[in-house]
């Protein structure tokens, strides 16, 4: 794996980390779950680096942004991030990029500051929240693996991980850099899972959005997928068979022809915006 460059610029009043895998094509911002530093996203920017300027963020709490009890975790303060990240980096409507967490992030980020992002694609974001069934993934096992992480025991505890098991030099990497992440910030994630509603955010959105669902783990249900489409007519919406929620680290191959169309079609619509 070729590691992207990595940096610090001070946005939102807070110092955000990011890793850039520089390239000729548009700007694509990466905003990846909720403890997912950037550097599980590696892979991934190389791979976009040949067709885009690509850039994958440290949410707040996690990676080397910056943490602590001073900072706000809540869904706004990160997506307020997120603008202020564009801005500071002089992106031109980048495409965005969110997965799980980082898709509820994008998506309130868009809603913030229409005509600053150029379009959306969420990656399993989760669809829990007010009077909704709950996020499938427990915050007990979300802890876990922290406590474990800071027990200097996370590689063990990622071998009965929820889903496929990830290829072994990501799954070190992923027990490496557990530790990074802010269990305040997990808790504060969790509440917006059930507090915070998505859907409106979907609902007032106006920019290209696409959305790629897990064949497995019930993140993204039919049901849900039904109601968000009705609620945007011209929502791309895919789901890859045999993946779990972690499908950038479970099938690379099946992710990258999935996402690779779909940023294609983003990529002609600014093309189309900008003549």
């Amino acid at each position: 794996m070729t590691l992207g460059i990595g940096a610090h610029l001070r946005a939102n009043a807070i110092r955000q980390h990011f890793m850039h895998f520089e390239g000729a094509g548009p700007a694509v911002v990466i905003v990846p779950g909720i403890v997912s530093p950037a550097i599980l996203w590696s892979h991934v920017g190389e791979w976009l680096s040949s067709e885009y300027n690509c850039f994958i963020l440290d949410v707040r709490g996690r990676g080397l942004s910056e943490a602590g009890e001073h900072l706000d975790y809540g869904v706004d303060a990160c997506a307020r991030d997120v603008l202020a990240f564009v801005e500071a980096a002089n992106l031109n409507t980048p495409i965005v990029v969110g997965h799980s967490m980082g898709g509820r992030i994008a998506l309130r980020a868009l809603v913030i500051s229409p005509g600053l992002l150029g379009g959306l694609v969420l990656v399993d974001p989760p669809t829990s929240g007010p009077g909704r069934r709950p996020y499938p993934v427990p915050k007990s096992r979300t802890l876990g693996l922290l406590r474990a992480a800071l027990r200097g025991e996370a590689l063990e505890a990622l071998t009965t991980g929820i889903g496929r098991p990830w290829p072994e030099e990501l799954r070190k990497l992923r027990a490496e850099w557990l530790v990074t992440c802010d269990e305040r910030a997990v808790h504060a994630t969790y509440d917006d899972f059930h507090g915070e509603d998505s859907f409106a955010d979907l609902a007032r959105s106006n920019e290209p959005i696409s959305l790629i669902c897990a064949g497995h783990g019930d993140v993204v249900s039919e049901a849900d997928l039904e109601e968000m489409c009705k609620l945007r007519r011209d929502l791309v919406t895919t789901r890859i068979e045999g993946v779990g929620h972690q499908m950038q680290a479970e099938d690379f191959e099946a992710f990258k022809k999935t996402m690779g169309e779909i940023l294609t079609r983003h990529r002609d619509i600014l093309e189309g915006n900008r003549k």
